[in-house]
Formats: C-alpha cells, structure tokens, sequence
C-alpha cells in the first residue's frame, strides 16, 4: 500500500467529528504556496485551499513578511472592537481598493471570525430592519453550522440527531443552475412571496449563493440574480449575498455577483478576507439597515488585528490594479480547457463540467461515486482535492489564484491520469454488459 494512506494521523483524544483527515490521511508539517509538505517529506499539491480561505495561497511572502514584522514591532494583536491602527487600515484600504471603484456604498460589521457567525448577524439585521422573521434560502444552499445559518443549509446530513432542526419544516426557494431553468425559478419564487405577502407572512430576507460551492458548484446566472433582486424589491424583502466561499476573487471578479448588476442590502465576507487564512469574518451593509444597539451582537474574537494586517496588505498586493485580475483570467480559462479536455477523453465516465474563475466542478452521469474514486486515487499520487453535493458526487477544484500554470498542470496531469484508468474500467464494464446482454 502507498505510504500516503497507511494511517490516519488523528490523536486518539481527538472527536469523531473530525472529517478532512478521513480523506486525507497524513501529517502536515509546512507549506508554501500551493504546496503542502508532510512530515514523511510526501508533497501534495493542493487544489483545496483551505476550503477557500487560502485564495492567496500558503504562507505567501510578502503577507507572511507583513506579520512577521507587526508581531515583532509589539503591535496588539487582540483588541475587541477598540479602535486600532490596523483595523483602520483595513477599512480604509477596503473601500478604497474595493467599494469604491464598484460604487458601493457599506457599513462594516466585524464579528465572530466565522462565516456562519456573519449569516447569523445578517439573519439578526434584517429581522431588526423589517420587524420580520423569515429567512428564505434555496435548494442546495449552505450557510453554516450554528443554528440561524443551519436552518438555511439545505442538507439533512448536517441536521441528524437535531430534533429542533430535523422536524423543522422549511422549503427552499428554487436554485437557477442554468439559462433554461431561469423563468421558471423566477416565476416559482415570485408566487412564494405573493402568496405569503398576501398571507401576512411575508420573510424578511432571501439569502443566496451566486455560486453554490458545498452543493455542488451550481453557476447562478447574472440575469436571475437580476430578476431575484427585482423580486426581492418588489415585495420589500431583503437580499442578502454570502460571498464567504466565492468571494475575494475566487470567481475572477472580487465580488461573485459583480457582473449581475446589483446591490445587494447585506454581504457577508469570511475565509480569504483574512488573507492568510486567519480568522476574519465581514458583514458589509447598507447604512440604513445599521439597525444596532451597542454591543448588541458582539463577539471576543471580534478584533483579531493580525487577520486586519494580512487582509490589507492582500488589497494592497493583489488588488490595486487590474493585473491579478488579468492573471486569475488567463489561468482560469486554462483550467477550463484542461477540463474540457478530460471530458473529451473519457466519454465511459460521461463527465460533465461547470464553473468560472478558480472554482469548478466536474461530475459524472455513469456514477455519483467517480468523484471520490478521483479524489481518493489522486490523493495517492499527491494531489488534494476535495468533493461536494449532497452526495459527494462532484469533484471540487478550488486551487489557490496564486496557483502557477505549472502547479496547475500538475494537479490536472494527476487527475487526468486518474480518469483514464477508471474511463478504462468503465468502458470494460459496459462492455462485459453489452456482451452478457447479447448472450
């Protein structure tokens, strides 16, 4: 057996819950870049990131050079939500780099750093803001872990043993995936809130993901996220954008929803805005939905200055002009090609594939289990990948943007390697069955 997956290296002190060292059992030890080195000396490339909180890769140098030198110039690291020089920075960088050039206009909230901890702060403000309870979320939706973002995930898997959850009766909005679903969803929604308007129970927010990541990398297109914020004005309910996984860039633009052309009421920001993959969570909003008393949603770790140092010199780095942008596109449409090409080389999987900028997608219509049969057999070659959708059944690739064409070329080599054995397998087995069918 391959040294990579003889152990799984988990204190035995250490809960059942946990989950990634079940697909990736080794010990990691550094990293740079998108390169995780484990103590055996193994390397991986890596096409996880952190679940998205590594856009900028591994210990990036000149993010890594920027801390190193704050820690050691003393400069306060907790602070609560006391006024520091650091998270004025950052503020001030946010909307100069970022808000501004896109003419937007927020508030900042700096909560828990957790992107459930976000969703639920925005569950709060737009309940506050309309003297409404409802929260609608759509099918294959994920928003968090703790109870308010929970209730809007849309997978049982999470909800087990939960009987407040489990017995919760709560039906998602439908998810536009395509063009050719795009009247139909609208039509659908728009009859959920007319009638529940007209019921005198009309919600007080829509929460979406313009691309679903832990669902199944299912691509919204701009015009419905258009149409639903034309919705969501119309029946005065508010919209909420959770960018936590797909925004900082991973989709090419730094917002997700950019290209549709609308102003969402509240967005919630986590994982890559700490920009070195520290704890950091962000709830931008409009300034009359600032609803809040003095503490009323507060958080200790509220004030972690080191994430506000590596997010700003991120900004700074990688957001100041447009040639990060040119780069992520080049690479981006690169990736696409190599993908194109898997599909094109192995029809006996009937692989399929979606996506944009740094986050795709491929599944196959032969079995919902080659996605973790790729994921498991490229982990023995060296590369880390992750699988979504309810049921595990697509192959998530979600590099770092700072990935070369090299790395990039590799992680791809591996998978395509991977395929060819299994479209081997399958087109044997339909064959055999062919032949058993013909007597």
């Amino acid at each position: 057996m391959d040294k990579r997956t003889e152990v799984e290296p988990a204190h035995r002190l250490e809960s059942n819950v946990r989950s990634y060292v079940r697909s990736f059992p080794f010990l990691a030890k550094s990293a740079s870049g998108s390169t995780i080195v484990a103590e055996d000396g193994a390397e991986y490339i890596d096409f996880l990131a952190g679940a998205g909180a590594l856009n900028y890769g591994h210990n990036c140098k000149v993010i890594r050079n920027a801390l190193i030198g704050y820690l050691s110039d003393d400069g306060i690291a907790h602070s609560l939500d006391f006024a520091t020089v650091a998270k004025n920075r950052f503020i001030d960088t946010f909307d100069r780099l970022i808000l501004q050039p896109r003419g937007m206009n927020f508030r900042f909230q700096f909560c828990g750093p957790t992107g459930t901890n976000a969703v639920e702060a925005a569950i709060k403000i737009a309940r506050k803001v309309t003297g409404r309870r409802d929260i609608l979320g759509f099918t294959h939706g994920f928003h968090g872990m703790t109870t308010g973002s929970l209730q809007l995930t849309d997978n049982p898997y999470y909800k087990e043993g939960l009987p407040d959850l489990e017995q919760q009766v709560y039906t998602p909005l439908p998810f536009c995936a395509s063009a050719e679903e795009e009247e139909a969803s609208i039509a659908a929604i728009a009859e959920i809130l007319r009638n529940r308007s007209e019921s005198g129970v009309a919600p007080a927010a829509i929460i979406v993901e313009p691309i679903q990541g832990e669902g199944g990398i299912n691509v919204a297109p701009m015009s419905w996220l258009k149409a639903l914020e034309d919705l969501c004005r119309q029946f005065g309910v508010l919209l909420i954008i959770d960018d936590i996984q797909m925004g900082c860039g991973r989709t090419g633009d730094f917002f997700s929803f950019e290209k549709a052309g609308i102003s969402p009421d509240i967005v919630v920001l986590s994982k890559s805005i700490g920009g070195f993959g520290l704890p950091m969570a962000l709830v931008l909003m409009k300034p009359e939905h600032d609803v809040w008393k003095p503490g009323q949603h507060n958080g200790t770790f509220r004030g972690n200055n080191l994430a506000f140092v590596a997010a700003t010199v991120a900004l700074e780095h990688f957001w100041s002009d447009f040639d990060f942008y040119d780069e992520v596109k080049a690479k981006a449409d690169h990736i696409g090609e190599r993908l194109g090409q898997l599909v094109a080389r192995n029809t006996a999987l009937e692989l399929s594939y979606r996506g944009k900028g740094f986050v795709w997608g491929l599944e196959s219509k032969s079995s919902a289990e080659v996605a973790g049969l790729i994921q498991k057999m490229s982990f023995e070659r060296g590369l880390i990948i992750e699988t979504c959708g309810r049921n595990d059944q697509v192959l998530k690739f979600l590099a770092p943007l700072t990935s070369t064409l090299k790395e990039i070329d590799q992680g791809f080599d591996i998978v395509s390697d991977v395929c060819a054995l299994l479209n081997k397998q399958f087109a044997g087995a339909d064959l055999e069955q062919k032949r058993a069918a013909n007597g």
